[in-house]
């Protein structure tokens, strides 16, 4: 009777270290993977947007019926002629939408990495290491005076690419 007694325990440990890791090992196993940011400059791209630009154009399909926030700062149309100011030796700028309906401004900080993604953070007074979240959009330069950005939006629930049209001011 004793003996019965003593294996239930050791069998309730074993059963609970088992689970146990079965637990841990399915919580890092299914924790969400997030696509990496590429870090490496492409100082290239950097100094040919190196300046003041000008929003020209933003489209997308439906644009005229779908209104869609860019940059989580306003609807898209508000970004039609707003100026941006690119400092490339140290990565920093300012952007302004001149819109008097959705009016912003705001420093940023930017960089073009290898795989031609611009990542930008809006710092809105903040100092640029105490602000954790930006945005990763593609950059598409057309000539020396002029390049794209798109960034992908969810449109009624479909992927769409947004695409903004800079020209040299």
């Amino acid at each position: 009777m004793m003996s019965g007694f003593c294996r239930t325990p050791f069998k309730y440990q074993i059963m609970k270290k088992i689970t146990l890791i079965l637990v841990t090992l399915f919580v890092f196993g299914c924790k969400p993977t997030e696509k990496a940011v590429e870090t490496k400059l492409n100082y290239q791209s950097q100094v040919a947007v190196k300046g003041d630009w000008q929003v020209t154009d933003v489209s997308y399909a439906n644009s005229d019926y779908i209104k869609v926030s860019l940059f989580d700062l306003g609807n898209t149309k508000c970004f039609v002629n707003s100026t941006w100011h690119f400092i490339s030796n140290n990565n920093k700028g300012s952007m302004k939408i001149n819109d008097y309906s959705c009016a912003y401004e705001s420093d940023i900080t930017w960089y073009i990495n290898q795989n031609n993604e611009m990542v930008i953070k809006f710092l809105n007074g903040t100092k640029s290491k105490k602000v954790t979240t930006g945005y990763v959009v593609q950059y598409v330069p057309i000539n020396e005076n002029k390049f794209q950005l798109i960034e992908q939006a969810d449109v009624l629930n479909k992927t769409q690419d947004i695409v903004l049209t800079f020209e040299r001011i």
